[in-house]
């Protein structure tokens, strides 16, 4: 079937309204946690192919975010979908105030490579609860992962959900299409891509991006709880995780320290008598190990720089300058490059100065430099003496602002996204306030200062 007569059958069957009930809605979620379950080892051999991504990685950034964000759903989904009553004012007295969280209709969810699993299916459960039909797109780049989620969905009939596998050319046709509301997850260049193609039909669009994430450890952060956290966020999926803190501000009081730390810290996770451990996780593909080979200035080389195939060493760079060619780009991989600062102020300037990013992590038991950070930079999510983790929790919003991303997502922020909050006026017919209506006379001119707290001008 042809993407447009797919996406025609969803059309209809949105129209039908069978989308709409809590019923219906309860039941898919519990299909999808049933067909996630039936379908994990089969998951869990595809992450191996694909990116050497072990069992205990796969289970606790890949199975259980998706499988809690279900049960969040479940839990909640009545209370979500029923109407919230609002007071209206006194020129619409005696009036009744309703919000209803409405369906869009038809979804288009394209997910990355890099967390393939989870970053499909936690907006899919949102889709589901909002009410929509669903087309999901799996990226190309993680085949194997792409056909188990295809597997996993296809318990449903397409006319409700259905997955779009390919490349580009299914990309493009895709975003040909009209839809009620796309929501990426990928790279700020094709961000922007997808967002011209939407505003033609004007579709609303989520945009979930990345960027060159700061972390900044001054002279007060509890220096082995910095560094246990900060190369476990940093390396992490081998560094492909659009919130890895992509670069280290570090005071110079503390710097020589903190990188020799950060030298044991990285051996004792990830080396064993001097070998990378085999379940250390792959470079998605050879083209992007080439483009982080060119990243490395051999000369503040200080830990790793090998790869072999697609596994790439944990590596580490000293003395590192704003205008070196690591800090052009977002890295999305296993490089660290360590940046020396003396003046917080200095730090601010430079995160000010460009793109706002997705995440900063600020490490320091300094209230008042906590609170100069959090207030004077922009960022989609902060984290104070933690990396990575705000995303796990279901009460944070989670989402990019500025170049990093628009719109958010995860618990009750998922159901906003995914559904559009109308408006409903509900007015008696019996009385009526008659000073709207025509003819406007001084009274009615008085009455109207009156209302909105002004004096009415005098004629001299």
């Amino acid at each position: 079937m042809d993407i447009k007569q797919l996406l025609n059958n969803q059309h209809e069957l949105f129209l039908t309204g069978k989308t709409l009930s809590y019923a219906f809605r309860k039941q898919q979620l519990d299909l999808l946690e049933q067909s996630i379950h039936e379908h994990t080892h089969e998951l869990l051999e595809a992450f191996k192919a694909d990116l050497n991504k072990c069992e205990f990685d796969v289970v606790t950034t890949e199975l259980s975010l998706a499988l809690q964000e279900i049960k969040y759903f479940k839990k909640h989904l009545r209370k979500f979908m029923r109407p919230r009553h609002v007071h209206t004012t006194l020129l619409n007295f005696p009036a009744r105030g309703r919000i209803i969280c409405e369906p869009y209709g038809n979804v288009l969810i394209m997910s990355p490579w890099n967390y393939p699993f989870q970053l499909t299916i936690n907006p899919l459960v949102a889709s589901i609860a909002g009410g929509n039909t669903t087309i999901v797109k799996p990226s190309a780049y993680t085949p194997n992962v792409a056909q188990v989620i295809k597997n996993i969905l296809d318990v449903f009939d397409p006319a409700y959900i259905a997955t779009v596998m390919g490349g580009r050319a299914q990309n493009q046709e895709l975003l040909d299409q009209k839809f009620d509301l796309i929501f990426f997850t990928g790279s700020k260049d094709v961000g922007k891509i997808v967002e011209e193609k939407a505003s033609s039909n004007l579709c609303p669009v989520v945009l979930e991006l990345g960027g060159k994430s700061p972390c900044i450890v001054d002279s007060t952060a509890k220096l082995k709880t910095a560094v246990r956290r900060i190369v476990w966020g940093k390396f992490l999926n081998a560094g492909q995780t659009c919130i890895a803190p992509d670069y280290i501000l570090v005071h110079s009081s503390i710097y020589e320290q903190f990188i020799q730390m950060v030298i044991e810290q990285v051996k004792a996770n990830y080396y064993t008598s001097d070998k990378l451990n085999d379940n250390f996780m792959y470079i998605v593909n050879d083209k992007h190990v080439e483009r982080l080979k060119n990243l490395i200035n051999l000369e503040k080389l200080v830990f790793g720089g090998k790869s072999e195939g697609r596994l790439f060493e944990p590596t580490i760079l000293r003395d590192v300058e704003f205008g070196d060619a690591v800090m052009q780009e977002e890295i999305f991989g296993p490089i660290m490059p360590i940046i020396k600062y003396d003046e917080l102020d200095e730090v601010i300037k430079y995160i000010t100065s460009h793109d706002k990013p997705l995440a900063l992590y600020f490490f320091s038991r300094d209230k008042q430099a906590i609170n100069k950070m959090t207030s004077l930079t922009s960022s989609g999510g902060v984290c104070i003496n933690e990396v990575i983790m705000h995303f796990t929790e279901h009460n944070l919003p989670f989402g990019g602002v500025g170049a990093s991303g628009m719109g958010n997502y995860h618990g009750k922020h998922s159901f906003t996204t995914f559904t559009h909050s109308k408006c409903v006026l509900s007015k008696s017919p019996n009385i009526e306030l008659m000073v709207k209506y025509p003819p406007y006379t001084d009274r009615k001119s008085r009455f109207a200062y009156f209302y909105l707290g002004h004096k009415q001008q005098k004629d001299d």
